[in-house]
């Protein structure tokens, strides 16, 4: 298991469960995410990542335990509290709306505005120049801030997220399932500005259920698996062989695997059983 570091958890979670009526979608979940450290949670479908993904991002509130963020703790009425209190989550669906410009979908909600009395109105100019200045200062080279995020790639619409949250001040990062469903180059592009965050000293949450994303970028894994933490690990305790055993359920792979023998064992037998025309 990971050592008692010398710095506060940026996030804690200590004996978080969630139930839905009489399901538990998580039980007894505790958790501590460092400033400068990539803290990947990883499992598989059903292994309550989304439930978690919710606990942090203050859509859902735990039914046990308690949330605490730089060592206070907090309770999360909704995720404009945890927007507050810097916990930025990126989701899979981005929040963004295709046919408005890079710049609107950065400043969406916080417009910068001037003013000519008795009026006023969005500043776009302005917007643009900073939208622009703070993707370049994670080394994302935006072409016109003008095009509408609808024409970036997958890659390129999480990068634009990602920069959002750290201009807008996050000191955490929640990024759910960042890389699923893009290529190789996209998914790598995705990968280095992950590391930038960690570089700037923030505390990053990776959820994902891809290993071969996860493992290259993190500094400690905590393993999920239906509901529960299995363990969490610093990169140094865990090798990626063991990360996916764990994660897999380790005997009920080794069942399914045994399943699949015996069936393709019949399989043969059947074959060879009948005679030939």
């Amino acid at each position: 298991m990971t050592t008692t570091r010398a710095t506060a958890p940026a996030m804690e979670l200590k004996g978080v469960s969630v139930s839905f009526g009489s399901v538990k979608a998580l039980q007894d979940i505790d958790i501590k995410v460092y400033p400068g450290e990539v803290h990947c949670l990883l499992g598989d479908n059903g292994a309550g990542k989304s439930t978690l993904i919710k606990v942090l991002s203050g859509v859902h509130r735990p039914t046990e335990g308690e949330i605490l963020v730089d060592g206070r703790p907090v309770t999360f009425r909704g995720p404009r509290d945890a927007q507050e209190c810097g916990v930025a989550t990126v989701f899979q669906d981005l929040g963004m709306i295709s046919l408005m410009s890079i710049s609107r979908n950065f400043f969406l909600g916080r417009e910068l505005t001037k003013s000519r009395l008795p009026f006023s109105r969005m500043d776009k100019e302005r917007q643009d120049q900073v939208a622009r200045q703070a993707m370049a200062d994670i080394g994302i080279d935006v072409r016109d801030p003008t095009q509408a995020v609808g024409t970036l790639s997958g890659g390129e619409r999480q990068s634009v997220a990602i920069a959002r949250a750290i201009h807008f001040g996050a000191r955490v990062i929640i990024l759910d399932e960042p890389t699923s469903a893009l290529g190789v180059h996209q998914a790598a592009m995705v990968l280095k500005f992950i590391i930038e965050a960690r570089m700037r000293g923030l505390a990053v949450v990776f959820i994902s259920h891809n290993i071969h994303h996860a493992y290259p970028v993190g500094d400690t894994f905590t393993l999920l698996n239906r509901g529960r933490n299995r363990g969490t690990y610093a990169k140094s305790e865990i090798s990626r062989e063991e990360v996916i055993a764990i994660m897999s359920g380790g005997e009920d792979l080794r069942a399914v695997e045994a399943e699949i023998e015996q069936l393709l064992a019949s399989i043969a037998n059947r074959n060879v059983s009948v005679p030939a025309a």
